[in-house]
């Protein structure tokens, strides 16, 4: 405050005589000025200039005189040499050589206030840059390059390779008339040579991503054998890699090697890379002794789980049971670098740490830490699963040892997975015994734990059919952790086996309310509604369910099947659902046959024939099959080919007499007749009491004139009497037993049991329709037609349209049934996963 002065107010004005000047200094009056323009024109100007007497200043001191004005000398108010104005009451100037910018306080020669210039008028434009000279034209393209390789990185981190390749080649050609410009103009010297390294590794890398391994390998050797880039060796790596990729595992392997002796030790973790890379290379090989070398320098060095679960591998292939055992125990002490879980907990009410807390729970570095341990967990699980047999007598004492090793591990919530693994081991080399054993000791562990090993229980039951055991265990499963869908689909399949369809589609759509993803809950739903008529909601289930398992054949074949009851109006998406499931499983016969009836019913024999055709290649002893297939070849006019097929059903069926008579048929259809008299001989042979044979037979010898003509005439006769007498029994008989029935004896109702007993004895001893019965339950119709006349032709019955059987006028009729294909009822079709698979996965 001392340094500051206070005006007074009786005190003048501070600023007073600022705008005072000599007029002296005033030079707008110099043109009226005699003398001074005296001087200029004559030797009178031409003094020497004064000299000073301080350095630094143009006056010393002295009183500066002209020839106008007195000469005295000027003193600022500051005390500071006098500036150089002139004393004129008419213009006011401050007697300081800093002056406001456009600012003054008098404006009296006409002046204006015009502090930015304006009155000047605009600035003249900047000079426009020439684009012809040989330099502006350089860096024009050498921007043109950088902006290439830019999109052309872009496009690869779109995924779009063929245009990040185009981009790059197009920067390659950029960027060599870059060059032959710079040696044009005489600028060789200021070649860019991070722009050419640019180009061309870009290049290489674009080659390798459109797999042109040849030109990869071509460009990468153009960098690396360049000396005046800086580290080229180091892509020696890329080429390495090329060379893994083409299974050229010797030559990656020496150059990794080389691009290892061109890295220096400061880089360990990219040299641990290389080392990794070269062991794979060796195991790839099946040089394990050559890959131990390397992957036991990596665990020495800097351990982690993918080279100790490699280090385990070769030592398995070797047969090594200790080094397995160091090794293993070597996976389970790799730091894996993340937080416990326990800091994920809030450990108190404090608001904003739970704020903090439910921030970072679900972050993406706790997401990286999950992954890392999941996998880590995987490869300790598949180690232990594959040594557990090898590392000593038996897998159960292998088992115990790495169990044992996990519990003293950081991973000791693996140890009760590997006890359930186990049982599931069992259960593959069928030991189920040992398998309930193994899982009944988790019966007084921790709820999580007792719920899994109860599901597997009950699953393992189900299987036995002991649907009882598979009962408690579904509900002591679910009375441990009652969100667990597993349990809840094993107590949904036994309520389901006891047909209480209703309460087993509730424990399937709680499965599915907790855990939406659950494919068997949606596929066993599926099957209820189905089961309880509800075909609609049943479609819509299987359909969802085709929206998660795309190339699943079961639920193609569902969906299939209940679009077959609507294919008699519109048959064409049971033929689309079906379609997709033979591109998925093409080989399965029952699919091809269906198909091939569904063509048929639409009249379109030629995909019939084809997709029946398919179905007798893969299963050639489809008894519908191979019946469509012969009375298809008879149709068309080609009995020879439907010999073949009615053969083969002799040989499935021999003791069926229809087929023969088929095969006869077709040699007398061809005009074969001699083949055809020794095939009905044959029959006759086999079949003595069979009517429609001795029939051919004597209709054949009459024609040829052969003497047997009488022997099988009385035959003949023989067995028509018999079959009258036959039938004159089986009438009495029902007529004794609806005689029985009215009267209410019991001496008559045992006659009702054996009568009807020997009728049907008698009907399978004739060989009429009882000969069709087949042991898949195919029924097959036999129509006995009477002897033509004499002077008939063979063909004067006309001969039937053949389109679901074939009719032979002097022979059997067949009747095929209306599903070429053993048609999967809801009791026997995918017996094995209609349920589903509800084994916990490993």
């Amino acid at each position: 405050m001392e340094n500051i002065h206070l005006a007074a107010e009786d005190e003048d004005d501070l600023y007073t005589g600022y705008n005072d000047f000599n007029p002296t200094f005033d030079s707008e009056d110099l043109d009226n000025d005699v003398g001074f323009q005296q001087a200029v024109r004559t030797s009178h100007g031409r003094r020497p200039p004064m000299t000073a007497k301080f350095p630094g200043t143009a006056i010393g001191g002295r009183p500066i005189g002209t020839s106008f004005g007195s000469r005295m000398p000027m003193g600022s108010s500051m005390g500071r040499p006098a500036t150089g104005a002139v004393q004129d009451a008419g213009a006011a100037r401050p007697m300081t050589a800093v002056r406001a910018a456009g600012y003054s306080s008098s404006l009296a020669r006409g002046s204006t206030f015009d502090p930015l210039g304006q009155s000047k008028g605009p600035a003249p434009p900047l000079e426009a840059k020439n684009e012809d000279t040989p330099e502006e034209k350089i860096k024009i393209l050498e921007k043109k390059v950088n902006d290439l390789i830019e999109e052309s990185c872009m496009a690869q981190a779109n995924g779009d390779l063929q245009l990040a390749l185009e981009k790059a080649k197009e920067a390659g050609r950029k960027e060599r008339a870059l060059v032959r410009q710079r040696e044009q103009t005489g600028t060789a010297d200021h070649i860019t040579l991070d722009l050419t390294y640019s180009v061309l590794f870009n290049l290489a890398n674009q080659y390798a991503n459109n797999d042109m391994n040849t030109e990869a390998l071509n460009t990468y050797q153009v960098i690396v054998k360049n000396k005046m880039f800086n580290n080229a060796g180091r892509l020696k790596v890329n080429m390495a890699n090329i060379y893994f990729k083409q299974k050229n595992y010797p030559k990656a392997i020496k150059f990794y090697r080389m691009a290892l002796d061109q890295i220096s030790n400061a880089h360990t973790e990219m040299r641990i890379k290389i080392m990794q890379n070269i062991g794979v290379a060796f195991i790839r090989m099946g040089q394990y002794s050559d890959a131990i070398t390397s992957l036991e320098h990596i665990m020495s060095e800097s351990p982690n789980i993918k080279t100790g679960f490699n280090l385990i591998l070769c030592y398995y292939a070797i047969g090594d049971r200790e080094k397995m055992k160091k090794s293993f125990q070597k996976l389970i002490c790799v730091p894996l670098g993340i937080d416990e879980e326990d800091k994920y907990i809030p450990a108190n009410d404090d608001p904003h740490t739970n704020l903090v807390i439910e921030a970072i729970k679900n972050d993406q570095l706790h997401q990286m830490e999950r992954e890392r341990k999941a996998l880590a967990e995987k490869y300790i699980m598949t180690s232990a699963k594959l040594i557990a047999p090898a590392i000593e007598t038996s897998f159960a004492a292998g088992f115990d040892w790495c169990v044992d090793m996990v519990k003293s591990s950081q991973y000791v919530e693996l140890a009760n997975d590997l006890e359930i693994n186990k049982a599931i081991t069992y259960l593959r080399q069928k030991d189920f015994n040992q398998a309930v054993e193994t899982l009944k000791m988790f019966e007084k562990k921790d709820s999580r734990v007792k719920s899994a090993a109860a599901t597997n229980l009950s699953f393992l039951y189900f299987l036995e059919k002991d649907f009882d055991q598979a009962d408690r265990y579904a509900d002591l499963a679910m009375n441990a952790d009652r969100y667990n869908p597993a349990a809840l689909i094993n107590k949904g399949n036994t309520v389901f086996v006891k047909q209480d369809y209703e309460k087993a589609a509730e424990f399937y759509k709680e499965a599915l309310r907790n855990d939406s993803s659950c494919t068997e809950a949606l596929y066993n739903l599926g099957l209820t509604h189905k089961r309880l008529g509800r075909l609609e909601e049943a479609l819509d289930s299987f359909i969802k369910l085709h929206a998660i398992l795309r190339n699943s054949a079961q639920v193609m074949y569902q969906l299939a099947s209940l679009n077959i009851p609507y294919s008699s109006n519109d048959p064409h998406q049971a033929i689309e659902w079906l379609m997709q499931l033979i591109s998925v499983t093409p080989t399965d016969p029952w699919v091809l046959a269906k198909l091939g009836e569904l063509y048929d019913s639409e009249g379109d024999k030629s995909q019939a024939f084809q997709y029946y055709y398919e179905s007798f290649r893969y299963f050639p002893s489809n008894i519908s099959v191979i019946e469509w297939l012969g009375a298809y070849y008879i149709d068309t006019q080609f009995c020879e080919k439907a010999i073949q097929y009615f053969e083969r059903a002799t040989l499935i069926q021999p003791n069926q007499v229809v087929w023969q008579l088929m095969v006869a048929s077709c040699y007398r259809r061809s005009g074969n007749y001699q083949k055809a008299l020794e095939t009905y001989k044959d029959i006759h042979r086999k079949f003595p009491d069979n009517a429609e044979c001795l029939r051919f037979l004597v209709r054949l010898c009459t024609d040829m004139g052969l003497k047997e003509v009488q022997e099988y005439a009385t035959k003949l006769k023989k067995v028509e009497k018999m079959k009258e007498i036959r039938e004159q029994r089986v009438k009495s008989g029902r007529e004794n037993s609806a005689r029985g029935r009215r009267e209410g004896s019991a001496s008559s109702g045992e006659w009702t049991i054996l009568f009807p007993h020997l009728s049907v004895s008698n009907l399978q001893y004739s060989g009429q329709s009882s000969h069709g019965a087949s042991a898949k339950g195919e029924r097959l119709s036999v129509t006995l037609r009477s002897l033509p006349g004499s002077n008939e032709p063979y063909e004067a019955s006309s001969q039937g349209e053949i389109d679901a059987s074939y009719v032979d006028p002097l022979g059997p009729q067949i009747e095929r049934p209306k599903t070429a294909a053993k048609k999967r009822t809801d009791e026997d079709e995918f017996e094995d996963e209609e349920l589903g698979d509800d084994l916990l996965p490993e």
